[in-house]
């Protein structure tokens, strides 16, 4: 049985893609990638070990209707997670966005993710490093690191898959141990 949910909010489709990659690298751990515009709150509690992704759009906002998204995303997702309690649940995080053009908030977005699963109790891994990037800042920036994989397919293409087998290899130790605990 699929023990890691993994749920995506998207506009153009490429974090669907990524989403879909990071599933079938992971094999039968992982469940189907879902889009969270198809996804209810208790979808998503129902796991115990999540990976969750989400673009940036415009100003370094969530995907969704009031941005100019095509379709709703994790901004009207995610106030269906207040007030929930995701204490025990181990979730880690990817964002795309473009570092040159949008330099100034460079996957903000992730940040917006992590803040809510956070606050409602979860434990995050996979912060990842900023070097290799050329950005200016992101809200997405803890400590010297990112809250999560940071992908930029419109300069760095050629580096995902790469980042995304390291990120893989640094998170799938605790997201199968949130699962053992459950």
């Amino acid at each position: 049985m699929a023990s890691i949910g993994i749920f995506f909010g998207t506009d153009t489709g490429r974090t669907r893609r990524v989403a879909k990659s990071i599933a079938k690298k992971l094999g039968d751990v992982a469940a189907d990638p879902v889009n969270v515009n198809k996804a209810s709150a208790d979808d998503f509690l129902g796991y115990d070990a999540l990976i969750i992704g989400t673009p940036t759009l415009g100003d370094g906002e969530l995907p969704g209707l009031a941005c100019g998204a095509q379709s709703e995303s994790w901004a009207e997702f995610l106030p269906q997670l207040d007030g929930a309690d995701m204490t025990g649940k181990t979730v880690a995080i990817f964002g795309l966005g473009d570092q040159e053009k949008y330099g100034n908030e460079f996957c903000d977005a992730m940040a917006e993710l992590y803040d809510c699963v956070t606050a409602c109790g979860a434990t995050v891994v996979g912060a990842w490093p900023i070097t290799g990037y050329t950005f200016k800042t992101s809200q997405a920036v803890v400590d010297d690191q990112f809250v999560g994989l940071a992908l930029d397919h419109d300069n760095q293409a050629a580096l995902t898959d790469e980042r995304v087998d390291a990120w893989l290899a640094q998170i799938t130790p605790a997201l199968l141990e949130a699962v053992a605990d459950a």
